[in-house]
């Protein structure tokens, strides 16, 4: 057979337990998903004045895809996280590979967070500079690595709320070091924009460290409840985005109708603090219960409890889904082998009798 290099790697896996499948798993209580806030399940307000432009955007920004809308749009955002500009791509995804492909050129160096995400790591592979990892939230690794002499221009990268493991950067010691050593900083909010923060506006922001931020990634396939990303910044960086992120430039532009969830979300997130409220609760009656796993350290929405090897977590998540409760397994290779874990993630529409019933399964 001509694919059989195919079969191969795919038997590989199954050989691993750690083959994916995609699953249609209706009906269960939900404690896998990322809309912390719910916001996916509301439907959209079309306010006076907001009128759909069709399903299809046409065309890329940079030809028939631009609108007044999506202009709006990235003004309110920019406003909404104190920044100068702010400029949508289609996904978090493609706001990674597009920023961090762009900015990193020939002689440059950035430094990430071995937690990072796969859209960090693949949008820092595609761009033409040195990289290197530092050990997760360990600041004196970090120091080390930018002490050492490099040429061209310095990036930091990190997560505010990193996606696995639920914890947050330390950004404040992060952005002294880049201060120090003259470094570029870039911090991706996907899991902290509208959990985190007064009004939900992302860990940097909440720190009165945005303004010191390169770049911020802003996803809103989490907490908004909607799809897409945008990066704020100054407006040389829009400026440089808009003319060489390749994502950004090839890509066909989002429909109005995504634009107006985003914009929906922005309109709801300073006024749910009953919302985040409940969702602290359940956090800190998560954390509190004893179970018979190890669990993670964390004050976010996302918690890990760790189920090492990839038979024996799936194992478990099989068994809770059985009663009704959807919790998904994270394997190896996506997290290190022996970290296998429940990736348990807390929703403002989850009830603490809910909670409750899935900490009995775990103990």
């Amino acid at each position: 057979m001509k694919e059989n290099f195919l079969q191969l790697k795919l038997d590989e896996r199954r050989a691993a337990n750690a083959f994916r499948e995609l699953k249609i798993q209706d009906g269960m209580v939900d404690f896998c998903s990322n809309d912390y806030l719910g916001l996916s399940r509301q439907p959209l307000p079309y306010a006076t004045g907001k009128q759909l432009l069709g399903h299809g955007s046409t065309g890329s920004r940079l030809l028939s895809g631009n609108s007044a809308l999506v202009m709006a749009l990235e003004k309110k955002i920019a406003a909404f996280h104190e920044a100068e500009a702010a400029t949508l791509f289609n996904s978090g995804y493609d706001a990674n590979l597009g920023l961090l492909s762009a900015v990193i050129r020939k002689g440059d160096t950035v430094i990430y967070d071995q937690l990072s995400h796969a859209s960090i790591r693949d949008g820092i592979r595609l761009g033409f500079g040195q990289s290197f990892a530092f050990r997760h939230n360990d600041m004196a690794d970090l120091e080390n690595k930018l002490q050492q002499p490099r040429g061209g221009e310095k990036f930091v990268v990190t997560e505010s709320v990193f996606s696995m493991d639920g914890d947050t950067a330390p950004l404040t010691e992060i952005s002294a070091i880049c201060d120090r050593h003259h470094a570029h900083l870039i911090v991706d909010e996907a899991h902290g924009l509208g959990v985190i923060g007064d009004r939900g506006e992302g860990l940097a922001q909440s720190l009165g460290l945005h303004r010191s931020c390169f770049a911020r990634i802003y996803t809103y396939g989490k907490a908004a409840g909607a799809h897409g990303a945008a990066i704020a910044g100054t407006s040389l960086l829009r400026n440089y985005l808009v003319n060489f992120s390749r994502p950004f430039i090839y890509t066909t532009a989002a429909p109005a109708l995504a634009l107006l969830a985003i914009d929906a979300a922005y309109d709801r997130f300073p006024g749910m603090v009953q919302e985040r409220a409940h969702l602290a609760g359940l956090v800190r009656q998560f954390q509190e219960a004893g179970i018979i796993y190890e669990k993670m350290v964390s004050h976010t929405p996302i918690q890990g409890v760790i189920v090492p090897g990839n038979e024996a977590v799936r194992l478990i998540a099989t068994k809770i889904q059985q009663v009704g409760i959807d919790v998904r397994p994270i394997l190896y290779p996506t997290v290190p082998k022996g970290s296998e874990r429940l990736r348990i993630v807390l929703h403002a529409f989850n009830t603490a009798a809910e909670l409750d019933q899935l900490i009995r399964c775990l103990q």
